[in-house]
Parts: structure tokens; C-alpha cells; sequence
């Protein structure tokens, strides 16, 4: 479905740690919201979501660092890419960049970070909207619970891929159109969003310098918290929504998400796969929308 972009969204360039960042914005006015992508995605994704939600709020798209058109510096030089920094950078973007606490809406790994945001500074995060949580099937602890067979085939690749030229030659072989397209028809619900236009925008930035390394390094990366070790710790609004035909992270285990007092509501997206907001944008702007409303209502209540 063709989007019409009702308000400009305009494209920028932030410093940090001596990096550059890039965001997207969109708005003037109203509580600022603040977009996260999944793994391997940038701020493009969100863009049937910036235009839109524009109209009540000030938007924020950005390229967490190491992916997207944002800076990506060697794994373990200056940068390490784990939750803490990604969930740093939200918080140092929210001071320097918004200037004011905001509302974090994330996707996949986007809701890991936003979360880890909310646990270091409580403070400059007004509400997490999360949509189709990883739920990180490769970190140790889960891994542990899988058969022994289940568990050496994944530590047997990720053992594998430490080898830097096996490591490029496998970034090489996804990095494709044709492989672009396959994995995206299984992580949607709805085909027809799977466009030339979403292969594109996701594949470009797989050859900027440096991003094969990341996507190697967060391949490996089975350590750091989980979705469950950080929702005990948050105290502000929590709005779950999942796409019922998500492959990758079932909405059966998401639903376990609901018994933290943290999460005000889990909501089923029928027929929707791992990127709700990209498949369905007439569903989710308008959830997110009241959502926002509603959390300022709550907010202005307590003053």
C-alpha cells in the first residue's frame, strides 16, 4: 500500500562518542517518540510510521550504531556491540538530540535496547512500546535448555564464523537480493509488503565498510540480558504488540510478558509476522497514537 507522507521527514546526522549517527524526525509538536529498529535494519523500516505518527507527536527514527547508515567501527576497538551501548545511545540521543525524556518504540532487538535505556535511567524513558521482542534463542542461558543437538549446531556456527574469511564469505552469500527477499517472506505475515523498495533499503546499507563485521559480531553475541532479566526492573508503561504469525519469535512465548507488572497490555496483531509496524502501518500508527495519549493522560494525572 503506498504511503502518503502527510508531513516532510527530514534526515540528519548526530556525533557521538566521536561517531556519526544518523536519525530520521518528523513533527513539531506533541510528546517525543523515539523508533528502533531490529537487527540488520535501520530507520528506513520506520518509514510508513514516521509521517504518520508526525501528525500528534515529534518522531525519531534512528541507526543504532554499527547498523543502518550510522557509524560502524571495528567490534572491540572503540565500540562494543552489546544492549549497554545501544541502550546508552538511546539515552545520550534523548539528552542531546530530543531533550527531554521520550517514548521508546522498538522492534525485535529494538526492544531489548529500548528496555536496557529504561533500567540504566529510568528517568528519560516515559514508556517502551515493544513490537515482536527477540526473545534471543542463542544466548547461553537459553541455549541450555535445548537438546544437546540443537545446542552444538548453534555454538558449532557461531565457533565457526569467528574465522574472519568463513565470516565474510557467509555475510557474502546473505548479503543478496534473491536471500534478502527469502528471509523476508518468512518473517512476514503479510507477502505483498515485501517489496523491491524493503530489499533494497535493507540490503544498501550491507556494503557500507564495517558492516559485515558487526553483523558477525552480533552473530556471536549469546551473552549480555535478556527481555525477562530487564522487565523486573522497569518501572515505567510497558505496551506489548505481536504479530500472531511471527516464525521467528513465537507469540507463545511472548505472552509471558503480560505477568510483569510493568506491561499495561499485550496485543495480538492477526495475521501479522516479526515487523508489524512495516506490514501493517494502518494497524500499529493508530495503537501507538492512543498509546501515547493516553501515557501523556497518565502522566498529567500524577502531577
Amino acid at each position: 500500500m503506498p504511503v502518503t507522507q502527510t508531513l516532510p521527514v527530514t534526515t540528519h546526522t548526530w556525533q557521538w562518542r566521536g561517531f556519526p549517527i544518523r536519525y530520521q524526525q518528523a513533527g513539531e509538536s506533541g510528546a517525543p517518540m523515539l523508533l528502533v529498529h531490529g537487527f540488520g535494519a535501520s530507520s528506513d523500516h520506520w518509514r510508513k510510521n514516521l509521517p504518520v505518527l508526525a501528525e500528534t507527536n515529534r518522531v525519531y527514527a534512528i541507526d543504532l550504531i554499527g547498523f543502518g547508515y550510522s557509524a560502524k567501527p571495528a567490534p572491540g576497538e572503540a565500540v562494543q556491540y552489546t544492549f549497554e551501548t545501544w541502550g546508552q545511545q538511546l539515552l545520550d540521543f534523548c539528552r542531546e538530540v530530543i531533550g527531554e525524556p521520550a517514548f521508546l518504540v522498538g522492534n525485535s532487538i529494538g526492544c531489548v535496547a529500548a528496555l536496557q535505556a529504561a533500567v540504566l535511567e529510568p528517568e528519560r524513558v516515559r514508556g517502551i512500546a515493544m513490537l515482536d521482542c527477540s526473545l534471543r534463542m542463542l544466548h547461553d542461558r537459553k541455549r541450555a535448555t535445548l537438546p544437546w543437538y540443537r545446542r552444538f549446531g548453534s555454538e558449532w556456527l557461531q565457533q565457526v564464523l569467528t574465522n574472519r574469511a568463513i565470516g565474510q564469505f557467509f555475510f557474502s552469500q546473505i548479503a543478496k537480493p534473491k536471500t534478502v527477499r527469502k528471509v523476508l517472506l518468512q518473517a512476514y505475515g503479510r507477502k505483498d509488503a515485501v517489496t523491491d523498495e524493503l530489499v533494497d533499503l535493507l540490503l544498501k546499507p550491507a556494503f557500507e565498510p564495517g558492516a559485515a563485521d558487526v553483523f558477525l559480531a552480533f552473530i556471536r553475541y549469546s551473552q549480555g540480558p535478556l527481555a525477562e532479566d530487564l522487565l523486573p526492573q522497569v518501572t515505567c508503561p510497558v505496551l506489548v504488540l505481536w504479530g500472531t504469525d511471527d516464525p521467528w519469535e513465537p507469540i507463545a512465548l511472548g505472552r509471558a510478558f503480560s505477568d510483569y507488572p510493568c506491561v499495561q497490555e499485550f496485543i495480538p496483531l492477526e495475521g501479522l509476522g516479526h515487523c508489524p509496524q512495516d506490514e501493517a502501518p494502518e494497524v500499529v500508527n493508530p495503537i501507538l497514537q492512543k498509546w501515547v495519549l493516553e501515557g501523556m493522560k497518565d502522566e498529567w494525572v500524577m502531577e
